[in-house]
């Protein structure tokens, strides 16, 4: 069989497949796509994420995060970095960026060719092993002539996975800060619990003392032991509630075996002297949103499909196979004698029942419905950002009323009746009464200030995403230092 002898259509598919456009280098990389990811994060939120795909680079990420939470007490930008680099869940990801640059390095090469090579005539007595073969070579023209548009579809897939790997690095973010916020103020409230507790058995005791001796009835002894025995309750609730909100945090921060020794701070950082106003605020949200993006890309992506779907509406399946055949002949004068046959078929489907009406409406509803998402997102922007603002100063507000107000008056009238009584004008349990009521405008004004912060993460996650309404956080973030005392 000689192949030099072939005719040019065995070598026509082959000539469709050399057509292929070359592979882009950010799809072939072993961590694909994202350096890209990392450059988003940084700018917003201050803090650097990680790929890590070797056990050695998790070993290393490990020793890190160790050295950075063992018995030590955190802040809050300490816990958003430990989250960003230890999270498993969020390194899945990130290998979804890899999976998606490898559909699009998949769609970036052509279809393999498919050769089929038969014998007919398999034991012919007179020509022994075989009579004919047959070769054929078989290429899928429509793969070659619609690579571009699928490479292009996959190319605004794999910036949606990107896009979407960034909004769900600032999700944890902003969900590790409030967790850390959430920690911190119910240890607070357990310090005040504690303190109203300790006043609170003071009076109980004292209220039993002078019941033995008469001088207080037993409606005035069940009023006291009541309010202690209810304050107990509170503060075992509030220990557990401590326990859990620390325990949500350790969970964001992938933290595990020894790692989980840390500390929070006893009590928020104080209110900052006081908050600016922001400008322009739903301009800042629609140019920074992540979730706004990719509904940006998710309609750039179904209008590339809905051109795709209209270049194959009638023809979907179109193949070219060419091939030789050799045949195998005894001549009259005993030889055998050898013919080359060369043939080429075109293979394609009959638009007879599936004329590719129904592929096209649904790929123009799939287009409006991707326009209507666009367009309610950006809506909902806009009034996320309205209402965020709003919130984080609003909450500021509240926040320096109980504590230049509040607190200040029931010192004032605590100090006051400490007064009297040391001059025997007030009674024991209207001092302890003052005290309790101290004790209640100070938790009251801790929890004004847990819902500021809680505010202030929502404002950066109104405009870069991260909230309830999409996810993501970072822009203009609140850095929570650490005290330096103990914590819990």
């Amino acid at each position: 069989m000689q192949i030099s002898k072939f005719p040019l259509a065995v070598g026509f598919p082959l000539l469709l497949g050399a057509c292929a456009t070359s592979v882009p280098g950010i799809y072939t990389e072993q961590k694909a796509g994202f350096a890209d990811v990392a450059g988003q994060i940084t700018p917003a939120i201050g803090k650097r994420t990680v790929f890590a795909q070797t056990q050695a680079e998790n070993e290393a990420l490990s020793r890190e995060v160790h050295g950075m939470v063992h018995r030590k007490t955190i802040s809050a930008d300490t816990a958003v970095q430990v989250a960003l680099l230890n999270n498993k869940g969020l390194q899945a990801s990130y290998a979804n960026v890899g999976l998606s640059a490898a559909e699009a390095w998949q769609q970036s090469t052509p279809e393999n060719p498919v050769v089929s090579i038969g014998l007919l005539g398999i034991g012919a007595p007179e020509l022994g092993v075989y009579r004919a073969i047959e070769g054929l070579l078989r290429a899928n023209i429509l793969d070659a002539t619609t690579r571009s548009q699928r490479v292009a579809i996959a190319e605004a897939s794999f910036r949606q996975a990107q896009l979407s790997a960034v909004n769900d690095t600032l999700t944890l973010a902003n969900q590790t800060r409030q967790a850390w916020i959430n920690a911190v103020a119910a240890f607070e409230a357990v310090s005040y619990l504690t303190r109203a507790k300790a006043t609170s058995d003071a009076g109980s005791e004292l209220a039993r003392k002078l019941g033995e001796t008469g001088a207080l009835n037993k409606a005035g002894q069940a009023r006291e032991q009541a309010f202690n025995a209810e304050l107990a309750g509170q503060l075992a609730r509030a220990r557990l509630n401590a326990m859990r909100a620390k325990e949500d945090l350790t969970r964001l921060m992938g933290l595990w075996g020894t790692d989980v020794d840390y500390y929070v701070p006893d009590a928020l950082p104080a209110l900052p002297r006081s908050v600016g106003r922001l400008t322009d605020i739903e301009a800042r949200a629609l140019a920074n949103r992540v979730d706004l993006r990719l509904a940006r890309l998710g309609l750039e992506a179904q209008a590339k499909a809905f051109g795709l779907t209209d270049q194959t509406r009638i023809v979907s399946d179109l193949e070219i196979i060419g091939g030789a055949e050799l045949e195998r002949e005894v001549g009259e004068d005993g030889d055998i004698e050898k013919t080359v046959t060369s043939q080429v078929e075109l293979e394609f489907a009959i638009p007879i029942y599936d004329t590719g009406k129904a592929r096209m409406r649904k790929a123009e509803l799939m287009y409006l419905q991707a326009a209507n998402v666009l367009a309610e997102r950006a809506v909902s922007v806009r009034s996320e950002a309205r209402v965020a603002e709003t919130a984080y100063h609003a909450s500021y507000k509240i926040a320096r009323h109980y504590r230049d107000v509040l607190v200040p008056l029931r010192a004032t009238v605590e100090e006051e009746g400490l007064l009297s009584y040391n001059g025997m004008i007030t009674s024991t349990f209207d001092l302890l009464t003052d005290v309790r009521e101290k004790l209640s405008a100070e938790m009251e004004a801790a929890s004004a200030k847990r819902e500021f912060y809680m505010a202030q993460a929502d404002l950066t996650a109104a405009i870069y995403g991260g909230g309830d309404g999409s996810a993501g956080a970072g822009g203009e973030r609140a850095s929570l230092a650490a005290d330096s005392g103990a914590g819990h």
